[in-house]
């Protein structure tokens, strides 16, 4: 059996029995199980879970049984083995269904002719897969060829109003994600820490609007001493941006709400030197220790983690901070190329509720902020109600507040996430 394959179907059923992430999964796997071919473990996960809602309708058209009735393992096989054949041409059709069978002669046992079965009549007859015509129903179409649940779909359609740029949304959305880390400045700058990634191998790009940002390719950066004493530290630049419009300076007071794990908190301290004070709160008592851990490990010293619901005024905390950070709770639309399972959400009494806590965390934050300074509002998804909408019920009821810039990152711009960033100041 294929020691590859299987970390890849071991990680593909944590993320669909236990609602793992897939990023989590795929490290799990590869720490306890494997070690090598690490790239196409990665790519096949990634790239199944990524098609997921496509190759059902696929598997549907070639089967009986409702695909949601299927065993989780036969569901899971037949994904992988249909995503290879589909995407991997670097892997021949032999190797796909062979290698398939023999997972399911170990995970679906007494099921390895019609996981064979149902993969040799797609190769025989790929015409039966073709998508419905759009024409019908734009939504379904667009919902099946990219792999999103309709109701993104749908909402992006009535948010842009603009079908071509939805499209192209949905697509830039399944794009492999670039790996990228900050420079920790605190103990290093970008030429040198550079030298030293290329000495090991690595190819490094730095982006052309901030040089602390950098794109890797290589495998396992985390891995490295480097990582370990400091020197950087995983980040992406939607998410520096954000602090970049916070513009925190030496000295000043900061209040991050919402902080764990903490990424956007310690660059903030990067770029006021590690002088002044950061108050990073968050709701789970059990993350503040992700953000201490993190802040030993790149020296950063100005940083206190309080545990703190975020829709509660702490009142030890009004008028104190020159600058404060509402990175809100949100749908996480704009991270999908980081973990495509997201697209497949519900729309659930959760979903619905959002933009009220989000509304709620922002009024209550506002008080923190001291006469003249500057109030960040930043979520990592692309939803007009709990972007605009937030923002705008906000500003009309607060009254000490005006809008001083609004930015609205899509993963269409080069190497972004999806990412919304709204500065105001206090009146």
């Amino acid at each position: 059996m294929d020691k590859a394959r299987r970390a890849a179907y071991i990680a593909l059923r944590d993320v669909e029995e236990d609602k793992a992430y897939s990023n989590i999964a795929i490290q799990n796997v590869l720490n306890k199980y494997f070690k090598g071919h690490v790239g196409f473990v990665r790519e096949l996960v990634y790239g199944t879970i990524r098609m997921q809602l496509y190759l059902d309708y696929i598997i549907g058209k070639f089967i009986k049984t409702p695909v949601e009735k299927l065993h989780i393992s036969d569901r899971i096989l037949l994904r992988m083995g249909l995503y290879q054949l589909i995407n991997l041409g670097s892997v021949p059709d032999y190797a796909a269904v062979s290698e398939t069978v023999e997972l399911a002669k170990r995970y679906s046992k007494g099921r390895e002719k019609f996981i064979n079965g149902v993969l040799r009549e797609y190769l025989r007859d790929k015409d039966r897969a073709e998508l419905p015509p759009r024409e019908e129903d734009e939504v379904r179409y667009l919902s099946l060829k990219y792999s999103f649940a309709p109701w993104i779909v749908k909402m992006w359609m009535d948010d842009f109003k603009n079908v071509e740029q939805v499209e192209k949304l949905l697509n830039a959305s399944n794009r492999r994600p670039d790996l990228s880390i900050r420079v920790n400045t605190l103990k290093t700058d970008p030429e040198g820490l550079k030298k030293r990634l290329e000495k090991l191998g690595f190819t490094v790009t730095v982006d052309k609007d901030l040089p602390d940002i950098f794109y890797i390719e290589g495998d396992g950066p985390m891995g490295l001493g480097l990582f370990k004493q400091g020197l950087f530290t995983a980040q992406g630049k939607a998410s520096r941006v954000a602090v970049e419009k916070l513009g925190a300076k030496p000295g000043e007071t900061v209040i991050d709400v919402c902080a764990a794990p903490g990424g956007k908190t310690m660059a903030i301290a990067t770029m006021m030197k590690n002088m002044g004070r950061i108050i990073a709160t968050d709701i789970y008592k059990r993350k503040l220790k992700l953000i201490e851990d993190e802040a030993v490990r790149l020296g950063v010293k100005i940083v206190e983690a309080w545990s703190w619901n975020g829709r509660v005024v702490d009142s030890d905390l009004v008028d104190v901070a020159d600058r404060v950070l509402v990175d809100a709770p949100c749908s996480g639309l704009g991270t999908v190329h980081h973990k495509p399972e997201i697209k497949y959400k519900e729309f659930d009494s959760s979903m619905e509720s959002l933009p009220r806590m989000q509304l709620d965390i922002l009024k209550a934050s506002a008080h923190y902020v001291k006469p003249g300074g500057i109030l960040v509002y930043s979520t990592c998804t692309i939803s007009k109600r709990e972007n605009q909408d937030v923002v705008d019920a906000f500003l009309r009821g607060s009254g000490g507040f005006e809008a001083l810039e609004k930015i609205q990152l899509l993963p269409t711009e080069e190497k972004t996430d999806g990412f919304f960033i709204c500065k105001m100041k206090r009146v």
